[in-house]
């Protein structure tokens, strides 16, 4: 696969940055609730309490969107994230409210997209966990009983009968949730939050959080915020304040590249008639999907961990290009002459139990972890229902499923670069003895 010419950028290959970035606060004000982060999860929780009635103010770094909003796969998963046989060892009682509120997440993105009238190129495709060996098609099937158990909607199948390129053996589809332009969506609800009643300022970092006489008080390098309530929708950016919660994730980098305009008579060829998105099921998942300009995005299959804050602005190594051009050629065969035409990456948030998280510090600071490589769905809708809860006080039964009564959490084992450099080992060496290769080469050729 060719990667002489790939475009390296610092934000994202889905759209281009807002050309209407908003003036920095500079005044110090008052409001009853102000939110901190200007992602999905940030922009929903301002935007419902905005449509509540609610005084909000919204402070975010850079612009709205600016970080994984608009940098992942474009994928809007309709199950739970993780290693959904150690979550269901480890939490099975829990697996109903995870699925429930997976499939809620994207039904809800759905309704964003129809209310607010958002042109994201969204298909209603579903994903597939795909297997590219049988030792993968195993772990699908059982993966496939929990969800069934726990109330999914999901079916399994062979390529030809999930209409996945015929490289792969076979796999499990979500029934809900797809595909979209995750730029496209994220500017589609930033517009909707600038129209809302709600005060937005971008380009003002927040560089502390105290609490003064009953109140909190939000520091930016021009202004100050005094609020009665707080929420962190941080994300992967949480840890940048010594009032976050210790170790409430790990922040972690990925990357996504893009392939050159393809050929549709050659992209027909791989038998990929669903247009699902699809996930493999390695340790650490590789994912591929097709976009409306003939193009394939595909990316993650290895995972660098944040150190230190402030989170730096980086562009993708590409030595993990290279390495993720050598997987999509060890994929697709067929395209392996096709060159990758752009690169970008972005931070995201990994819980210590890869779970969805949420709660408050004392009585009035909220904060949500929904990423995980599913915050496209969870995020918006986790910052609607931390929405509903201030105003009505009452938590919706999908939040309760991940309400944390302290916030304590444990160190995330494995997320250290010993640990991660380990995971992408095994999975190497699986690739090595797992016959995916040959899968490959054999479905490359065309049903007669």
């Amino acid at each position: 696969m060719k990667t002489n010419n790939v475009q390296y950028t610092t934000f994202s290959g889905w759209a281009d940055p807002p050309a209407d970035i908003l003036p920095a606060l500079t005044d110090d004000l008052t409001c009853e609730v102000a939110v901190v982060g200007g992602g999905l999860g940030g922009m929903s929780t301002a935007l419902r309490l905005a449509e509540r009635g609610q005084d909000v103010v919204l402070l975010e770094a850079e612009f709205c969107g600016h970080g994984a909003s608009s940098r992942n796969a474009g994928q809007v998963a309709g199950a739970p994230g993780g290693d959904l046989q150690l979550l269901n060892l480890l939490f099975r009682t829990k697996m109903p409210g995870m699925v429930r509120l997976a499939e809620h997440a994207a039904h809800h993105v759905e309704e964003l997209i129809k209310t607010h009238d958002i042109d994201c190129d969204y298909e209603r495709t579903g994903n597939v966990f795909a297997a590219v060996s049988r030792g993968q098609m195993g772990r699908v099937r059982r993966v496939a009983k929990i969800l069934q158990r726990a109330g999914g909607h999901v079916e399994l199948g062979t390529s030809e009968e999930l209409g996945i390129p015929r490289g792969f053996l076979g796999g499990m589809r979500e029934k809900v949730g797809g595909i979209m332009n995750p730029g496209r969506f994220t500017s589609g609800v930033r517009r909707a939050l600038l129209s809302s009643n709600a005060r937005v300022f971008e380009r003002s970092k927040v560089t502390d959080v105290r609490r003064d006489r009953g109140q909190m008080v939000l520091s930016t390098p021009q202004g100050e915020v005094r609020a009665n309530k707080v929420v962190l929708a941080t994300n992967a950016y949480a840890g940048e304040w010594d009032i976050t919660p210790p170790r409430l994730s790990v922040p972690i980098w990925v990357i996504e590249v893009e392939t050159e305009p393809i050929d549709p008579a050659r992209l027909a060829a791989l038998g990929w008639t669903s247009r699902s998105g699809l996930v493999t099921q390695h340790n650490i998942m590789e994912n591929y999907r097709l976009t409306p300009r003939n193009t394939i995005v595909f990316g993650v299959r290895r995972l660098e961990r944040g150190t230190t804050f402030p989170l730096p602005q980086k562009e993708p190594d590409p030595a993990l290009v290279e390495e993720l051009a050598e997987a999509f050629a060890t994929r697709f065969p067929a395209l392996s002459d096709v060159a990758i035409d752009r690169a970008w990456g972005g931070w995201i948030a990994i819980t210590s139990s890869w779970l969805p998280l949420a709660g408050q510090i004392d009585d009035n600071i909220f904060y949500s972890i929904a990423c995980n490589g599913h915050g496209l769905a969870q995020a918006p809708y986790v910052g609607s229902l931390i929405a509903d809860l201030i105003v009505d006080g009452e938590r919706h039964e999908d939040l309760g499923g991940l309400w944390m009564k302290k916030p304590e959490f444990p160190r995330p084992m494995m997320m250290g670069p010993l640990g991660l450099r380990s995971i992408w080992t095994v999975d190497r060496f699986n690739d090595l003895v797992n016959g995916s290769r040959r899968n490959a080469r054999r479905g490359s050729v065309p049903v007669a």
